[in-house]
């Protein structure tokens, strides 16, 4: 079925903005392999399918691993036919592998973070297996501005989500190849692309201060309909000189 012309422009836009990503920040050497986080959400089905359009693909001459990561203690409703088809589709190979968490011997940090340190740990284990030190992840725009609220909020530190870290310890760079798309493009691009995103039912999720944060930016967007590109904007524009110094 023919796609209507505001949607094949909204596409155009969406592939644009993805590799405008992709080649200001470096993002991937030709000849890589990387490994993609594929949870099975929109955010991550979006990324996977940007990276294996065939003819970017041929281009930068790169191999893609999806990885979906099953944590056995969060109740998750993944039609994994559905993602391994997804995979088959695109000629990319698709790995499960099964992990868990403690949050009542560990309670040093929030479960939140327990359950992203332990995906994040299998993905490097994923990645070394298949000769990879690229990972990406599905983060967008709208994650890194949440963070950046919720670093300088809660921790006391101006810190985000970069579209590339570099982790000289594990010999990995983890990337975010949609950092110059926002939460709203993805929701539409998987719209358009009618894709079958995963069912969370996180115990953990309603505790998270993400949610708040969004609310916060929802009504500063009220004050400031382009609050969020200001934000974004703002971790590449920092003026030490007006900032205290301790």
């Amino acid at each position: 079925m023919l796609q209507p012309k505001s949607d094949q422009r909204f596409l155009e836009k969406f592939n644009r903005f993805f590799k405008k990503a992709v080649n200001i920040y470096q993002l991937i050497p030709r000849g890589s392999v990387v490994t993609v986080g594929l949870s099975g959400g929109k955010d991550s089905l979006a990324l996977l399918d940007q990276l294996s359009d065939f003819h970017y693909r041929k281009q930068l001459n790169i191999t893609i691993v999806a990885a979906h990561i099953q944590m056995e203690n969060i109740s998750y409703q993944a039609n994994m036919d559905y993602l391994q088809n997804f995979c088959d589709e695109r000629d990319v190979s698709f790995i499960v592998q099964k992990s868990a968490f403690d949050p009542e011997n560990d309670r040093r940090k929030s479960p939140c973070f327990l359950c992203s340190w332990q995906r994040r740990k299998a993905l490097f284990e994923i990645a070394k297996f298949h000769h990879s030190n690229i990972i990406a992840l599905g983060h967008h725009q709208d994650d890194m501005i949440e963070t950046l609220l919720m670093n300088m909020a809660f921790q006391g530190s101006i810190a985000s989500m970069p579209p590339k870290l570099t982790m000289d310890k594990f010999d990995m760079n983890i990337i975010r190849p949609m950092a110059l798309l926002t939460e709203a493009d993805v929701k539409r691009y998987a719209a358009i692309k009618e894709f079958i995103p995963v069912t969370k039912n996180c115990p953990y999720e309603q505790s998270s201060f993400r949610l708040n944060i969004k609310n916060i930016i929802g009504q500063l967007e009220t004050l400031n309909p382009k609050v969020r590109s200001s934000i974004y904007a703002s971790m590449q524009n920092i003026k030490k000189d007006y900032l205290p110094k301790i």
